[in-house]
């Protein structure tokens, strides 16, 4: 997971409540919740698509509810969803400017 994120234009890592996280131009990305659970920004329909289309893997939890965030559980996710997910995640929070720099990564990978 770090290797994908790192591989996205201009994302840096740091930390966020003490773990891991990931951002681009001071963004949040993603981040490590808990041990085994990433946190990722992301559309909020994309998020229920997500949670509805492969439930092991995707979750919410109530106090997350209406926010554009959804809960990964790393154990149950594979490398080429990861990598969907991420690049996802950067074209939620990347600015425009940015996107308009690297169009190729405005396309689905």
């Amino acid at each position: 997971m770090r290797a994908i994120a790192l591989a996205l234009p201009e994302v840096e890592e740091g930390t966020s409540y003490g773990t891991p996280a990931f951002r681009v131009r001071r963004k949040l990305i993603a981040r490590l919740r808990e041990e085994g659970v990433l946190v990722v920004m992301i559309d909020l329909a994309d998020k229920e698509f997500l949670i509805k289309s492969q439930p092991k893997t995707y979750f919410s939890m109530a106090h997350d509810d209406g926010y554009p965030d959804v809960l990964v559980r790393l154990k149950a996710a594979d490398k080429k969803g990861m990598t969907e997910l991420l690049s996802a995640s950067w074209r939620f929070v990347a600015p425009a400017r940015l996107k308009q720099k690297n169009p190729d990564r405005l396309a689905a990978p």
